[in-house]
């Protein structure tokens, strides 16, 4: 209870050097108090009452309502802090990703897609206050998931994400065109889309160049990363007998220019993933570009504790003035 208790004006207890002071003048001072008669003998006035030795019980009362009354004038308190935020810009984000065959090749670990989902989920949990949709697109595109602020559905539908939901091709025009639907309704202060692809261009019937200028029309930003590494990669070749993918090495196709231009014409920034560790930096780094503007609000409550000593102070003092009037009256 008393650990919760603060004081508003602690320099009162400076005042409280006053109680040894008064209490050192009392000893001093306590037999001028009391008046002296002087006889050659004393054995008439042989008295056995106690009250004359508790009579500095009347000094102890005053003590303490000194004490208490100091302690008021410090004014204790209890203070209750309520917190309340506010999301003061909100972001709207699409996230594009390339579910073409290629994105089985082993160059990251266990396949680029698969590390993809992984980082893509983290990303997500650090956006609590924005919207999400996902965009899944091969040689065709759709909206896996719209713009939402449940991140519960969102990872779901990333986690379910898998090659094989489209035709094989690599349509990034497709993929940022139906992102830009996603978002041009969107009443956001700022609107984002994260566009990866691990190849070029091949299909679909919309030009990469044209869903940029349609991002750049509805102030849509986007961040487009080319995944892969330099040279060669293992990835799916032919079909085996048995259905499964045959994998062989074949040079990483990726189409950078594109992918510069996008980010570029849009206001974005362009990166580069060739493994694991730099894909993941990559998003941290988007997420410390797109920041979300949360205001906090304190509300602060404060419980004035100062009234219960008052009172004990004049209660105090109230029984020293009875005790000196009735019971000690006769040795004062």
């Amino acid at each position: 209870m008393l650990q919760n208790i603060e004081f508003a004006n602690p320099e009162f207890f400076w005042l409280l050097l006053l109680l040894p002071v008064a209490l050192l003048w009392f000893i001093l001072t306590r037999k001028k108090q009391t008046a002296s008669l002087k006889l050659s003998s004393t054995n008439a006035f042989k008295t056995k009452s106690i009250w004359s030795k508790l009579r500095p019980i009347l000094w102890a009362l005053r003590l303490l309502a000194l004490a208490s009354i100091i302690t008021a004038l410090a004014r204790p308190q209890t203070e209750d802090i309520s917190t309340r935020t506010k999301t003061t810009k909100g972001i709207d984000i699409v996230m594009a990703i390339d579910v073409s065959s290629s994105m089985l090749a082993r160059d990251l670990t266990p396949n680029r897609l698969s590390a993809l989902k992984e980082v893509a989920a983290a990303f997500i949990k650090k956006r609590p206050n924005d919207r999400i949709g996902l965009v899944a697109y091969a040689g065709e595109s759709y909206t896996k998931t719209p713009i939402t602020s449940d991140k519960s559905i969102v990872l779901s539908a990333l986690k379910d994400i898998r090659y094989g939901q489209l035709e094989d091709g690599t349509a990034i025009g497709m993929g940022l065109a139906t992102s830009v639907n996603r978002l041009k309704e969107s009443k956001a202060i700022s609107k984002v889309i994260i566009l990866l692809t691990d190849g070029v261009n091949n299909s679909g019937f919309i030009e990469p160049q044209t869903a940029a200028d349609l991002a750049v029309e509805y102030e849509i930003k986007t961040y487009t990363i080319g995944l892969g590494t330099n040279g060669n990669a293992l990835t799916p070749v032919s079909y085996k007998r048995d259905g499964s993918f045959q994998y062989g090495m074949r040079p990483v196709e990726l189409d950078e220019e594109l992918l510069q231009n996008i980010a570029e014409v849009t206001g974005g920034k362009y990166f580069r993933a060739t493994d694991n560790e730099e894909l993941e930096e990559i998003y941290n780094e988007i997420n410390k570009l797109e920041k979300t503007e949360i205001e906090e609000f304190k509300y602060y409550k404060y419980e004035e504790k100062f009234r219960p000593l008052v009172l004990l102070a004049g209660a105090l003092l109230l029984i020293e003035w009875l005790l000196r009037a009735t019971i000690f009256k006769s040795f004062i």
